[in-house]
């Protein structure tokens, strides 16, 4: 598996990985079952001057997820404007799937004094991290086939968030269906950042390393198209 100090050198390097190696699929150029590790996460700008990655917006992306609210409008109250992107992909009443904030706040039935509790699912992998550091349970459930009938317009891109404690860090593992490398990884691997950081900070942790594995790893073709002008 490829290591990489930071996002901005994976960046880097996928980029030119697809401009080169890249199968055609669909409107995209693809690469299939990626893996990387990214050893310092929270190193995560993007330097890239063709992509003109904007910590503001990805920042306000964050706070939108922090906020559980699956409507874009906060997401404008938030940034100034809505991204195009967001737009699109929002039902008639501006809702969208891929509020990952959304996803990790739906609750969890979990037994609690021979009943059952119902928290969070970010606060449930939080308690169970806590009472056994070595559990391999802490994980959050994203992309969910309870829902596919809520996908017609947005289908989230990320299966699952897992945690792991290895000595006094905290490790982060994504799991991606589809990522779009251009826009999509240099925002998720920010905000993915800030929750691992958020997670070790409730434990006490120091944040480890990231673990990003995508089953379609992409650049659109108009992008690859401005690349190459």
């Amino acid at each position: 598996m490829n290591r990489f100090k930071n996002a901005d050198k994976a960046f880097n390097y996928y980029k030119k990985q697809i401009l080169d190696y890249g199968i055609d699929f669909d409107d995209t150029q693809a690469l299939f079952n990626v893996g990387f590790t990214i050893t310092k996460p929270m190193d995560n700008h993007i330097s890239c001057k063709q992509r003109n990655w904007k910590q503001d917006y990805a920042e306000a992306e964050w706070q939108w997820y922090l906020s559980g609210d699956r409507n874009i409008k906060k997401l404008g109250e938030l940034y100034g404007k809505v991204p195009e992107i967001w737009k699109h992909m929002a039902d008639k009443n501006g809702n969208v799937n891929s509020n990952y904030g959304y996803q990790w706040k739906r609750v969890a039935g979990v037994p609690y004094q021979g009943g059952t509790k119902y928290v969070s699912q970010l606060r449930y992998v939080i308690n169970l991290l806590k009472d056994n550091p070595r559990t391999r349970q802490a994980a959050i459930s994203i992309y969910d086939g309870k829902e596919h009938n809520k996908y017609e317009f947005d289908t989230p891109c990320t299966y699952a968030i897992q945690f792991t404690i290895t000595g006094q860090s905290l490790n982060m593992c994504v799991t991606m269906r589809s990522n779009d490398l251009w826009y999509g990884f240099c925002n998720d691997q920010y905000c993915f950042s800030k929750l691992q950081l958020l997670v070790a900070d409730e434990l006490g942790l120091l944040v480890g390393e990231y673990f990003h594995f995508a089953h379609n790893l992409h650049l659109y073709n108009n992008i690859i198209e401005k690349i190459n002008e």
